[in-house]
């Protein structure tokens, strides 16, 4: 087996993976070599975590830093004329899909030494690497926006978490945390790529949850894309490997309030292409230039899939019909709901296929924003 390492998709070059860095040598963000995939013989069964999968990572982790995280409940219910499975992230430990990421990106940046990091991020990224980091002893410092919802900086905080706010749009945390990356290793887990090699577990999770075989299509909602992402190097590794014989349709849901990936998909392009940003309940997704637009692109394109963009009241609509079927997401979330709907309407996604909705963060972590939706 060839030696995984970092790469530059811009230009190819590589750099070795047991030197930290979080972008190449250009400041552009890097991948990691793709993985040659495993078979069902090579999950360790004794393991009820994402971490029966480490067979499939590029380097073997011999102490992972781990609360538990993977292993989500995959619920099927009824929605009009399908009948959707609902992948609920929430149960991941500290509620949402990010603990994928942040528990291999971290517990192989504690193997190679680093033992303090910085992160931005507007809530769920920065629960989760303060939680994870919490539990493998490493110091964690998070810029947030100063407009994050305050139960997830409480939460930050409650891990013990340094917590800086920033004034500004989203952009202005990852700006200063760029500024201070030379005083503490920046651990983004939109930059740095052993984050998605965290969360390609969605695509191993779910070939074992539906005996070993690939759904027909796979939506979520997409912001920066390390989910999406996550389950197209997953899903591309299983092919490789021989296990399974498609790839499952892949749909990024975005608010059209704040649609970069749907802009470029729908203009047939793979660049920026101009498109009003407003601001948007979807605060998970609200990120202007996704880094790797160019890979997301790529992803959906392969997989014969596409992009959804939904106004405010749809968002809404389905976080209320999921909350009555006891479903309580964040409104981020419901975005993956309310794209189903609109696929289901335009007949891309009809009653016979198998469909998975990834529900990628709880209600909890917004619920006095969602109290008020749901009224």
């Amino acid at each position: 087996m060839p030696v995984a390492t970092y790469i530059d998709p811009r230009n190819g070059k590589t750099y070795p993976l047991d030197v930290p860095r979080w972008c190449s040598d250009e400041r552009s963000p890097l991948l990691i070599t793709p993985g040659a995939g495993i078979s069902r013989d090579e999950i360790d069964s004794r393991t009820r975590s994402l971490w029966r999968y480490r067979a499939a990572l590029p380097v073997e982790i011999t102490k992972p830093i781990t609360l538990g995280e993977g292993c989500t409940p995959l619920v099927q219910q009824a929605w009009g004329d399908l009948r959707p499975l609902f992948k609920l992230e929430w149960f991941n430990p500290t509620g949402s899909f990010k603990d994928r990421g942040s528990a291999v990106m971290l517990s192989f940046l504690r193997q190679v030494g680093i033992d303090a990091v910085l992160e931005d991020s507007s809530g769920n990224g920065g629960s989760s690497m303060a939680g994870l980091g919490a539990a493998g002893g490493m110091r964690v410092k998070i810029l947030a926006p100063a407009s994050t919802s305050p139960a997830k900086i409480a939460q930050v905080r409650a891990y013990g978490a340094e917590v800086q706010l920033v004034e500004g749009p989203r952009e202005e945390s990852e700006t200063e945390a760029i500024r201070r990356s030379h005083e503490t290793f920046y651990a983004s887990h939109n930059w740095q790529p052993m984050f998605l090699e965290g969360t390609k577990s969605f695509a191993y999770e779910l070939w074992e949850d539906l005996g070993f075989r690939a759904p027909d299509n796979v939506i979520v909602a997409v912001g920066a894309g390390s989910s999406l992402l996550g389950c197209a190097f997953g899903f591309r590794e299983l092919m490789k490997a021989g296990q399974i014989t498609k790839l499952p349709r892949l749909f990024a849901a975005q608010p059209l309030n704040c649609s970069p990936i749907d802009a470029a998909f729908q203009a047939g392009v793979d660049t920026p292409v101009a498109r009003e940003v407003r601001k948007t309940i979807a605060e998970g997704t609200a990120i202007k230039h996704p880094m790797r637009l160019r890979e997301i692109i790529a992803a959906l394109r392969e997989s014969g899939g596409g992009t959804i963009a939904l106004t405010e009241d749809e968002i809404v609509a389905a976080l209320r019909r999921l909350a009555r079927q006891g479903l309580f997401t964040e409104p981020t979330s419901a975005s993956a709901a309310a794209a189903l709907d609109k696929l289901a309407g335009a007949g891309a996604i009809k009653p016979g296929e198998n469909t998975v909705v990834i529900l990628t963060g709880s209600g909890l972590k917004a619920a006095s924003t969602v109290a008020e939706l749901v009224q």
